[in-house]
């Protein structure tokens, strides 16, 4: 594992920084994979295009299609972790992973429509894979697309589609041979929201905000030069898609390091038997042993990138990192809670809650992580059989 930096890395890192500095759209005041509200949709559409034009975003891709020559996997890291350092908005939707499906699948005529309007952030995408049936099986999709002419006619539903109020495209995935194999007959399809039949129904959450939608297709008319690589193919373009997306690898560290400063902070403003909590045997034990956790999630993290840049990863590399940042984040959060004492139960709004509910906002939101990205029991299985060659569980 190599974790040095060189010195044109520094150098990037800080014109990053400084970049985010002056042009970011404010700090999020929740955590997680969250919508925003309707008003900061225009700001957050032009920091996402600010981004791109920077060459902080899309470095990888083709020059023709904005990418550099000079673009490195270091250089993706550094922007995710700078952009989670300070707590600002990433590019909300599912605009990266349908450019790379676009990039390694799509035809020319879809890069050049498609492409330019995700650098701009004049499209906002979202992702239509997941279904009420099909979250962690996902190969076990029900939406239906069949070819009527020069169009697909699609019916289904799909659920669990972060900002899909938002987006103006869909990535979308349905079962085109419904006598396929599981894993086969399935299409990519590249979907304007604003086709009749697509209803697009947000979702309240224990959080009281709506992040995630149900979206039902009814009838949906698809040109058929909307298919993402070929017909039946598409469980392969949406894997190759997901299997490019590696930089969040590198945000998770930042993130909790950053959350671990702010249990010190609030843990030395609580109070515990009229003294401060940090002077509590008890509290310290627990931070400590926390701190523990969150750096060496930050070390998984980092050696991850290392394997990453070097082409030596591992299966288990991303599922392990994931696993366990969203575990120790869920314990952050419970620890955050748990200093408040009684005021614990205090949320955003109310006058006593501390940092104005962030914490409780974000133990509410937390189980989340554990599910979303793969549920860790399903990851803990790609480790066991893919990883370690263990032999699958008969069924």
């Amino acid at each position: 594992m190599r974790l040095e930096t060189s010195p044109e890395l520094d150098a990037f890192r800080d014109r990053v920084r400084a970049f985010i500095a002056e042009r970011a759209p404010g700090v999020k005041h929740r955590t997680g994979v969250r919508a925003p509200e309707p008003e900061q949709i225009p700001a957050i559409r032009s920091w996402t295009a600010a981004l791109f034009e920077a060459g902080y975003l899309g470095a990888d891709w083709p020059q023709e299609y904005g990418g550099r020559p000079d673009a490195s996997l270091e250089q993706a890291f550094v922007v995710a972790e700078e952009i989670a350092r300070a707590r600002t908005w990433d590019p909300i939707g599912a605009g990266p992973l349908a450019a790379n499906a676009l990039i390694e699948f799509g035809t020319d005529a879809q890069k050049q429509r498609f492409l330019p309007r995700i650098r701009s952030a004049e499209h906002i995408w979202c992702q239509l894979f997941s279904e009420p049936g099909a979250g962690s099986d996902l190969a076990g999709l029900a939406t239906r697309a069949r070819r009527e002419g020069d169009e697909y006619v699609i019916d289904g539903q799909k659920v669990w589609t972060t900002n899909g109020q938002y987006a103006d495209m869909g990535y979308l995935l349905a079962r085109t041979d419904p006598d396929a194999p599981k894993h086969r007959g399935i299409t990519a399809f590249a979907l304007d929201m604003k086709t009749p039949g697509v209803d697009v129904r947000p979702l309240r959450e224990i959080t009281g905000t709506e992040d995630f939608n149900e979206v039902f297709l009814d009838q949906v008319r698809v040109p058929a030069d909307c298919v993402i690589g070929e017909v039946n193919n598409g469980w392969r373009v949406a894997n190759s898609s997901l299997g490019h997306e590696r930089s969040g690898v590198a945000a998770r560290g930042a993130d909790l390091l950053r959350q671990l400063d702010d249990l010190l902070e609030l843990a030395d403003g609580a109070r515990f038997a009229g003294r401060p909590a940090l002077q509590d045997g008890a509290v310290r034990q627990r931070l400590g042993a926390l701190a523990t956790d969150i750096h060496v999630a930050d070390l998984m993290s980092k050696a991850a990138q290392s394997r990453m840049v070097h082409g030596t990863e591992d299966p288990a590399d991303a599922p392990l990192v994931k696993i366990f940042f969203s575990e120790t984040n869920l314990a952050a959060a419970e620890t955050g809670v748990a200093l408040q004492g009684p005021d614990g139960v205090l949320v955003e709004g109310d006058p006593g809650a501390a940092d104005n509910g962030w914490w409780q906002d974000a133990f509410l939101y937390a189980r989340a992580y554990t599910i979303a990205g793969g549920a860790n029991e399903v990851l803990r299985n790609v480790v066991a059989e893919r990883a370690l060659g263990l032999p699958r569980e008969p069924r």
